[in-house]
């Protein structure tokens, strides 16, 4: 039932996420509808990534009596899962394949290039997701 939640809460704000984000990316000065579907797309791929991130946190550190118990491990594990991948996945895309761009609106990390609201939505989404799952937040105790 937690997953279950928690994949419903994904879902909902990674979509809102990638609307409000819209113009900090190029893809703002296109039609709506390859806005739409840059949207569909890339909550598309959240979910994916956070299918992934989740799998990984459970497989390493739940235990039996999941989620109840200290949940900070598995939380870290899941941000950083999810964080490593956007890493990854920005630079590949804005500057490797060219998929997408910033707009000057975005700001980025000086050395990695990425854009700061992709990696606020890999802290965000999952921890209020996760808080939504389990019923508290992940960084306290049982």
């Amino acid at each position: 039932d937690a997953i279950r939640r928690y994949a419903i809460a994904t879902l909902a704000l990674h979509l809102v996420w990638e609307v409000i984000q819209l113009p900090l990316f190029t893809i703002w000065s296109q039609s709506a509808a390859k806005q739409a579907f840059a949207v569909v797309h890339c909550t598309a791929g959240d979910l994916a990534i956070a299918g992934l991130a989740l799998l990984v946190a459970l497989v390493v550190t739940a235990k039996p009596d999941w989620p109840e118990g200290d949940m900070r491990r598995f939380w870290l594990l899941l941000l950083a899962t999810g964080l490593v991948y956007t890493v990854y996945s920005e630079w590949l895309n804005t500057q490797v394949r060219g998929n997408w761009a910033y707009a000057p609106l975005m700001p980025v990390l000086p050395v990695l290039g990425t854009g700061l609201s992709p990696l606020a939505q890999w802290i965000v989404v999952p921890t209020i997701a996760l808080r939504t799952a389990i019923g508290r937040w992940p960084w306290r105790g049982a």
